[in-house]
C-alpha cells in the first residue's frame, strides 16, 4: 500500500536553549573526569600505566557523557629514573645497582573543539515531523501542534495495555475481540475524561489540593492524573452483613474524605450519588 508523507521541519528556540543547557551539563563533568585521569603523583592517587589504558579511559568518558569529538586534550610524556640496589638489605658502595624508569602521560591541556561545537549548536532545536495530512487539511502550525501533543494519544494506548491489560485477550472469535476492545476503550475514555474535567475545574479556580501524592502528603497539584484520581478512591469499600436467610441487616460505606468529596463535586456527580451505593446495596 502506497501513501504520501509530508515532512514538516521546524526549529524551536526554547527547545534549542534546553538542548544547549543539557550539552553544557555534559561537557563540564566530562572535562572534570578527563582531568582526573592523570593526577599528580601521591599516596592513593592511581596512575594510568600505559597509553592503551589511557585511550580506553578517555573513550569511556566520551561515551558516558556523549561528548565524543567535542573535547581534545594534549599530553606531555614525563620519564623519571631512579636507581635501586639489587638484592635484599643494605648494599655496599660497590654492590650491583639497577635503573628503574617510570613513565606517565599527564594531560597538560584540555580544550573544547570550537568548530565542532559551533556546527552542533547550529542543529539544536530542529525537529522533523511526518504526517499524511496535506497543507489544506492541516496548516503548518496545526501539524506541529498535533505532533507535539502526540504523547496524549500514546498515553491512551499505554493505559489500554498497562491498566486494563488489552494485550491479554483470551478470545478466539473476531467479533469478541472487537467487542472487548471497544468496551475497554470506552472505559479508558471515561477514565481520561474524569481527569480532564477535574484538571479544567482546578486550573480555572486555581484550586491546588494535597492528597494526590501518597509519597508526599503535603504536595499540592491542580493537574491530577487519571491514575492518581483512581488511587484516591481505591480504599473505598461497601460492607454488607446478611442474615442466614440472605437479608441484609447492615450496610456500611466508607465515608468520603475532603479530597474525594471535592472531586465528586467537580465531576458533577455530587455526594448523593455516592451515598446511594449504601442505600441500594450496590456491590453485593
Amino acid at each position: 500500500m502506497a501513501w504520501r508523507a509530508r515532512v514538516v521541519v521546524v526549529r524551536s528556540p526554547l527547545h534549542a536553549t534546553h538542548q544547549a543547557a543539557g550539552l553544557e551539563k555534559r561537557l563540564h563533568p566530562a572535562e572534570t573526569a578527563l582531568s582526573a585521569l592523570t593526577p599528580s603523583r601521591g599516596r592513593g592517587k592511581r596512575q594510568i600505566p600505559d597509553e592503551a589504558t589511557r585511550v580506553e579511559a578517555i573513550d569511556r568518558v566520551h561515551q558516558d557523557q556523549r561528548v565524543d569529538g567535542l573535547l581534545r586534550g594534549a599530553w606531555d610524556k614525563q620519564v623519571e629514573q631512579t636507581t635501586q640496589d639489587v638484592g635484599r638489605g643494605r648494599c655496599a658502595v660497590h654492590c650491583e645497582k639497577r635503573v628503574v624508569q617510570h613513565t606517565r602521560d599527564p594531560i597538560t591541556h584540555l580544550a573544547r573543539q570550537a568548530d565542532t561545537l559551533a556546527a552542533l549548536c547550529q542543529r539544536l532545536g530542529w525537529q522533523a515531523f511526518v504526517t499524511n495530512a496535506g497543507p489544506k487539511r492541516r496548516s503548518l502550525q496545526e501539524a506541529v501542534w498535533c505532533s507535539r501533543h502526540a504523547y496524549r494519544v500514546e498515553r491512551l494506548f499505554h493505559r489500554l495495555k498497562s491498566r486494563v491489560h488489552l494485550a491479554l485477550l483470551f478470545v478466539k472469535r473476531h467479533e469478541y475481540i472487537e467487542g472487548l476492545t471497544d468496551l475497554l476503550t470506552l472505559g479508558v475514555r471515561v477514565f481520561t475524561g474524569m481527569a480532564f474535567v477535574l484538571r479544567r475545574s482546578r486550573e480555572t479556580e486555581q484550586a491546588r489540593r494535597p492528597g494526590l501524592h501518597p509519597e508526599n502528603k503535603h504536595k499540592r497539584t491542580d493537574t491530577p492524573t487519571a491514575e492518581r484520581i483512581r488511587k484516591a478512591f481505591s480504599a473505598m469499600s461497601l460492607t454488607i452483613i446478611k442474615t442466614a436467610a440472605g437479608e441484609a441487616i447492615l450496610r456500611r460505606l466508607t465515608p468520603l474524605a475532603g479530597l474525594q468529596e471535592d472531586s465528586l463535586q467537580r465531576l458533577g456527580w455530587g455526594v448523593a450519588l455516592y451515598e446511594q451505593l449504601e442505600m441500594q446495596g450496590i456491590g453485593t
